[in-house]
């Protein structure tokens, strides 16, 4: 990373953490990085905390594709998105000059809600009922009516999201370099007026899924955006559809994506 040198640190001010982060930014400064109080002058975007923190970042810098995303762990948590330590400072160092890091790209998901606005997210989209009630949800993928879901609600991921909630409910863990989005059922009816495929399935890149919302009284769903609720009131339709412009972040080489699901999972 020699011509990235405008570091961003996104991080929440703790009073147990502060002591290890500002040691963590002087470190950069001692090492020749210039630390910006203002994301848009950055090139290296750093969060540290957990994944969740490294969604946040992501989602609060509006998901730049022209600087690096570099993920900073604070404890012995096994994480996906996060390579690096905050008490490993010279390993990033270390990594940074003998090359030990690439630049990896991961797909995002778009999400267009009743053509009025589009959000875009790294892990999943959740659509749930907000009452102990089920909703029926027409499901198209591109023209084609595909099915007419029943049950709690569904989820689109993208292959990085697949071990997350995705995995919980029984959907496929995806390798990232496979561009694609899964969709899965939560607790689905299927019965003499409503039958789906009962298993999540996959789509391309060039896929477009659209989700339509059978107005029959129980049109408030809940619509979850990675760690974030959205809020919305009645919703008439969700189209889905993977960005052309995924974003990219600093990993080592020897941590790739099937060493940390076999870390986390086996």
């Amino acid at each position: 990373m020699p011509d990235r040198r405008n570091i961003f640190f996104f991080y929440k001010k703790e009073d147990n953490l502060l002591e290890k982060i500002n040691s963590l930014i002087q470190f950069a400064k001692d090492n020749e990085f210039t630390i910006v109080d203002d994301v848009n002058t950055a090139n290296v975007v750093v969060s540290i905390g957990g994944d969740g923190a490294f969604l946040q970042a992501v989602r609060k810098t509006n998901f730049r594709t022209d600087c690096l995303y570099a993920g900073v762990s604070v404890d012995d948590t096994l994480s996906l998105y996060c390579d690096f330590h905050i008490d490993e400072q010279e390993k990033m160092i270390s990594a940074m000059n003998e090359s030990q890091i690439e630049v990896r790209r991961y797909p995002v998901l778009e999400v267009k809600i009743d053509d009025l606005a589009t959000f875009k997210c790294l892990n999943e989209c959740s659509i749930r009922s907000s009452i102990i009630k089920t909703f029926a949800i027409d499901v198209f993928i591109d023209d084609l009516h595909f099915e007419t879901f029943r049950g709690d609600g569904m989820l689109i991921a993208t292959p990085t999201g697949s071990t997350g909630y995705n995995k919980s409910v029984n959907g496929a863990v995806v390798d990232p370099m496979l561009p694609c989005i899964q969709v899965s059922e939560l607790a689905s009816l299927n019965n003499n007026l409503y039958r789906t495929l009962g298993s999540s399935f996959i789509l391309s890149e060039k896929r477009k899924l659209t989700l339509k919302i059978v107005q029959d009284g129980n049109d408030y769903p809940v619509i979850g955006m990675d760690n974030e609720a959205l809020s919305v009131r009645n919703v008439l339709k969700l189209e889905y559809s993977l960005s052309d412009q995924p974003i990219k972040t600093v990993k080592l080489k020897d941590n790739s994506f099937w060493e940390k699901v076999k870390r986390s999972f086996l």
